[in-house]
């Protein structure tokens, strides 16, 4: 059946995409105030802006299930549906910009 070989081709393309996404870690810099505190966030628009900066995957920010803002630096895993049965996770180190 068509449906169910396209629907196999299509989870087999996500399990691709998804061990390239986990290959790839991105870095975003943020600004650092006196205080060791972020100025302002980073949305998760940012994150897929910048992956797609930096790897030239583009993704869908409304399948990423990570509902606040970036505020601090350090390491996010932040997981994104590819498919109903496919979750990628995205690894982000948030750095202090020089």
């Amino acid at each position: 059946n068509q449906a169910m070989l396209r629907e196999a081709e299509l989870v087999q393309q996500m399990k691709e995409l998804k061990k390239l996404i986990e290959s790839k870690p991105i870095k975003i810099a943020a600004k650092i105030g006196a205080e060791g505190k972020m100025f302002g966030s980073i949305s998760m628009k940012q994150v897929v802006d910048e992956f797609e900066k930096q790897t030239g995957v583009a993704l869908d920010k409304r399948k990423i299930n990570f509902v606040d803002n970036i505020t601090t630096l350090g390491t996010y895993e932040i997981p994104i549906q590819l498919h109903k049965e496919v979750v990628a996770t995205i690894t982000v180190y948030v750095v202090e910009k020089e």
